[in-house]
């Protein structure tokens, strides 16, 4: 079914058809996840009736994301596991730890390249990195930032990155870039924060021209929000002091990576055909009606070799509209309004605790 959905164009299928669609592929996710990672059996005997099968994708079992940095779940053999990925933690924090196999790793380059064809075009273009190359130094232990880097730099070719090892600006490198690149069509990419403190106020006077640059990029919004510049102030200074019209933020986690909710020219968020979001009311877990704010859940067909099919995020958003979104894009239309205050997702993490004797599966 993933291939499927994958096969047709970006934001095509209604949402009635799309659900039909990912109930299928989620179900199969779900028995398979439930036969081979036994602290997922666990949740499901323990939370959700031992079920897993079910009639509509709001029914479809749901793990809080943070459940990922206490306990590490896998759904194949160690020796299947190719890579690890972590989440982005503060000193002190436990992060959240992803075993990928090559499968689950095919599923989310593909993805990947099919979200991003729809804003850079089928060609590879030149790719400036708002970010230094030491970012991923150890590629069996990728952090979310270098994963991230890493991942989207299969998506541009001539590769350059505008900072040194310690987030200084590398003016020779950009001037470089700019010079061969000559007025051409370019890739931007970094995340928000990086991409705001390291490239808009650092090379503010260098006379750069992004006019022919598309930008996209994510994350570090509480850091923006604490300096006063939301995404409506991000975008219209871009514009204002380096003429770039083409920026597309996107929302996603290394828990669902390949996953991303790409923005419109609307403003709002839209899930590729593969991936969907549901709103819960944080006091019933209900979902949400249309318009109505509360907890996002995202669901995947992307994870293989991990339960991450269907998360409960610790961020609130609410549904703006379904089928009738910018550019004729179909599905729902997402607009994120923040993170959970001392988010404590409790249930599955006890359900756990009380049934195996190891955090190891």
């Amino acid at each position: 079914m993933f291939n499927e959905l994958l096969a047709a164009p970006p934001y095509t299928i209604r949402q009635s058809e799309k659900e039909d669609k990912l109930l299928s592929g989620l179900n199969a996710l779900t028995e398979h996840h439930y036969k081979h990672c036994q602290s997922y059996q666990n949740i499901i005997k323990g939370i959700w009736g031992d079920r897993t099968t079910y009639q509509c994708i709001e029914d479809i079992p749901y793990l809080p994301v943070s459940l990922f940095k206490l306990h590490q779940l896998q759904s194949v053999p160690d020796e299947e596991v190719s890579i690890t990925l972590t989440s982005s933690g503060t000193t002190g924090q436990n992060v959240s730890k992803i075993l990928v196999n090559k499968e689950t790793s095919s599923r989310q380059q593909k993805a990947l390249a099919s979200s991003l064809k729809h804003v850079l075009g089928p060609k590879r273009l030149p790719m400036l990195i708002i970010d230094t190359a030491d970012v991923f130094k150890n590629p069996a232990m990728m952090s979310a930032r270098g994963a991230g880097v890493l991942g989207m730099m299969r998506y541009g070719r001539d590769h350059c990155f505008s900072l040194k090892s310690d987030l200084s600006p590398d003016f020779d490198a950009v001037d470089a870039f700019f010079e061969k690149i000559d007025g051409k069509p370019f890739f931007i990419f970094g995340f928000t924060f990086m991409v705001w403190l390291n490239f808009f106020e650092k090379f503010l006077g260098r006379g750069y021209d992004l006019s022919q640059g598309i930008l996209i990029h994510s994350g570090g919004w509480k850091k923006m929000i604490e300096q006063s510049v939301d995404n409506f102030v991000f975008r219209q200074k871009f514009r204002d002091q380096y003429s770039l019209q083409k920026i597309y933020n996107f929302y996603g986690m290394v828990e669902q990576i390949g996953s991303i909710f790409l923005e419109g020219e609307d403003g709002f968020l839209y899930p590729p055909n593969f991936t969907d979001v549901i709103i819960r009311n944080p006091k019933t877990w209900e979902p949400c009606k249309l318009g109505e704010e509360g907890v996002i859940q995202v669901v995947s067909l992307i994870p293989e070799s991990y339960p991450g099919h269907s998360l409960l995020t610790e961020d609130l958003g609410v549904i703006e509209l379904i089928n009738d979104g910018t550019d004729g894009r179909m599905g729902k239309a997402l607009r994120i309004l923040g993170r959970i205050k001392k988010a404590e997702l409790r249930g599955c993490s006890d359900v756990i605790a009380a049934s195996t004797p190891s955090n190891r599966d």
